[in-house]
């Protein structure tokens, strides 16, 4: 039963388009979203399988959004749905696995589905390169990219989290433990309840009346008693790592 959430920024559209998918009984639930940032604030909070993907759309268009989705560890698969056919050569050099005429027919988009339902069964991995994930952070009203590898540590905020790169801070609407096992095969470890840390960007660690601290940069991160173990053997192992 796939997840699937489909993006249009014409409210009408969107509802016919979310009405025909619950029709198919392969699809388990149908998330919505009336444009490219709402969709990946979407796509960060919850698993995605698949996405229904209108191409021409004010701000984020159809294709900004599934080069940032070619950026996923776990990329889902992407349907393009559109009234326009001069983008079918692009979609294709994205990897959608379809790509659906407006106006909508019931059997076009079954057929979509079918395809979506065999490209989720296969591995998808990221076209990222070292697969170094792409996250939309919101600051001032708008919306802009910043790769995992630049986030040097995560800080709880109540619900969110706070990216922290050599640029600045970063809201994410994700929990810290979201990012947590998420991030874990990536250098990531937590030290704190409050903190995670990317192992590559740890200067020092200090040991001061019995109790530790990470250095990045000029920031100075308390370690936890119940995390310091885990800590030293990421860094021992990064270490052993290096040449």
């Amino acid at each position: 039963m796939l997840t699937v959430l489909a993006v249009d920024d014409e409210p009408p559209a969107l509802a016919e388009l979310a009405f025909l998918l619950e029709q198919d009984d392969r699809i388990g639930q149908v998330l919505t979203a009336g444009d490219g940032t709402a969709a990946l604030r979407l796509l960060e909070r919850e698993h995605i399988d698949t996405v229904f993907l209108d191409i021409r759309m004010p701000g984020l268009s159809g294709l900004d959004l599934a080069r940032v989705l070619a950026q996923f560890r776990r990329r889902p698969a992407v349907v393009f749905v559109t009234a326009y056919d001069d983008h079918a050569v692009t979609a294709f050099d994205l990897h959608a696995v379809d790509y659906v005429m407006k106006p909508y027919r019931r059997e076009r988009l079954f057929e979509a589905v079918r395809r979506a339902v065999e490209a989720v069964s296969e591995p998808r991995p990221s076209t990222a390169g070292a697969e170094d994930e792409t996250i939309s952070v919101e600051l001032g009203g708008v919306t802009r990219f910043i790769r995992r590898s630049e986030v040097s540590y995560v800080s709880a905020q109540g619900d969110y989290a706070r990216l922290h790169t050599r640029d600045g801070s970063h809201l994410l609407r994700v929990p810290l433990g979201t990012l947590e096992e998420r991030w874990a095969d990536s250098g990531f470890v937590r030290i704190h309840r409050s903190h995670l840390v990317a192992s590559a960007h740890v200067d020092e660690i200090r040991l001061d009346a019995g109790r530790y601290s990470v250095v990045i940069g000029d920031t100075v991160l308390p370690v936890s008693r119940r995390h310091a173990r885990e800590l030293r053997d990421v860094l021992v192992r990064r270490a052993g790592d290096t040449p």
